[in-house]
């Protein structure tokens, strides 16, 4: 590997949240003198990227993109598109997390984002159960290698997977709540598919969003709807049933479950579907694993801000 052509780009939404919080403690509680040395290298959302180039030499473009839930696709499709110009062979990319502490869950709490399902925590996270009432955060990291294929061939990695393409852009209309009629996610489907050189007719996989909020779940249903006309052939699930919604790192998470599910021809299953909506009408996996060979599939991540991100994966074939 030629590490000056190789780079990282993994991002996060919420930088070290962990070390900033007991940043602000110490000043309050003991002055100035006791905040720790690492509060601003471990607190700025870019050190994820840096301190994984230093611990491996990897001297390619690094930076992080923080767009809420949805950096890791972000990611994603900058690093791709890094690789496709020419500016790298190699990219490390995807998202990371950690804000389950007080203030990282208590913020969530205000903004009433958060299941308050306490007395049952296995079922809380329930994406498109007619009694979902909020996400369940989990923290975790999710990074992919992506290069050329050449490169790839090169130095005989195993493929096991082909990045086809991807779309970011904006809602522009709401802090924190998607546009109903799901336009600016709709678009950015159609975006990616056009990126990816492929039809909607083509897609039979979609890895979700669905956090499990009200709103949220059915505007991405809607969005789907309106980039493809059947339904009868597509599968859907949601990871996020299972491991909860790990914010920035979800989208990396998702993409790794959305590899292995072209790998091994078996989808996860959408847990704690009690009570389905009526408007999706998909596929989801629900409760059950299921077998299924991926032509085509899409991973969607949204975030605060109105941020959307999708990218598409399909098996590698030589």
């Amino acid at each position: 590997i030629d590490k000056q052509r190789a780079g990282v780009l993994v991002g996060t939404g919420m930088g070290g949240l962990t070390v900033f919080s007991d940043g602000v403690q110490a000043l309050i509680e003991k002055g100035h003198r006791r905040i720790s040395p690492f509060f601003i290298p471990y607190a700025i959302t870019n050190m994820g990227s840096a301190l994984l180039a230093i611990d491996l030499g990897l001297m390619g473009p690094n930076y992080s993109i923080s767009t809420a839930c949805a950096t890791s696709n972000y990611c994603f499709y900058a690093a791709a598109n890094h690789i496709r110009r020419g500016e790298a062979d190699m990219m490390i990319a995807g998202g990371t997390e950690a804000a389950i502490i007080p203030i990282g869950l208590g913020g969530f709490v205000a903004c009433r984002a958060l299941s308050q399902r306490n007395d049952d925590p296995k079922t809380a996270s329930r994406p498109w159960d007619k009694q979902r009432d909020g996400f369940v955060m989990g923290e975790g990291a999710g990074v992919l290698v992506m290069e050329s294929l050449e490169h790839a061939m090169k130095r005989g990695a195993p493929i096991v997977a082909e990045y086809l393409g991807g779309a970011v852009n904006c809602d522009a209309h709401h802090m924190t709540d998607p546009r109903a009629d799901g336009l600016g996610v709709s678009s950015c489907i159609e975006s990616c598919l056009e990126d990816a050189g492929v039809s909607p007719e083509e897609v039979n996989y979609i890895n979700a969003h669905a956090t499990s909020t009200l709103a949220g779940d059915l505007a991405e249903i809607n969005a789907i709807k309106k980039v493809f006309k059947s339904t009868a052939g597509i599968k859907i699930n949601a990871t996020k049933s299972m491991i909860g919604h790990c914010l920035g790192a979800a989208g990396g998470l998702e993409a790794i479950a959305t590899v292995k599910a072209i790998n091994t021809g078996w989808l996860h299953p959408s847990i704690n579907q009690f009570n389905p909506e009526p408007a999706v009408d998909f596929d989801t996996v629900a409760n059950e694993k299921k077998q299924h060979e991926v032509n085509v599939a899409i991973s969607n991540s949204f975030g605060f801000g109105g941020h959307n991100s999708v990218v598409a994966f399909s098996a590698f074939k030589p």
